[in-house]
């Protein structure tokens, strides 16, 4: 468990970089972010195969844990945050 743990924290780094270019290149639903964190999570723990020896279980638990701490487990379950992540202001 203290793998996938350290394994969690070093992904949730490269998922936060990810979610923020995601959200200021693509205008996306606020509730989506979460989500958008989990998937990428998932994904980079399974094509982090060559950086460790975890097995594809425990690299997609790992991948998971991080997204959901990477966008915040609290706002995905208990708060309605209505909106896009861009505006529509053209500079």
């Amino acid at each position: 468990m203290n793998q996938v743990l350290a394994f969690a924290s070093t992904l949730a780094v490269i998922i936060i970089a990810v979610v923020q270019l995601v959200k200021n290149t693509i205008k996306v639903p606020v509730n989506i972010v979460p989500v958008i964190g989990v998937v990428t999570g998932l994904g980079i723990g399974w094509l982090a195969a060559p950086f460790t020896d975890l097995d594809l279980t425990l690299r997609l638990w790992a991948g998971g844990l991080a997204g959901l701490s990477a966008t915040g487990l609290f706002e995905l379950a208990f708060k309605d945050r209505p909106g896009t992540t861009k505006d529509d202001k053209v500079a």
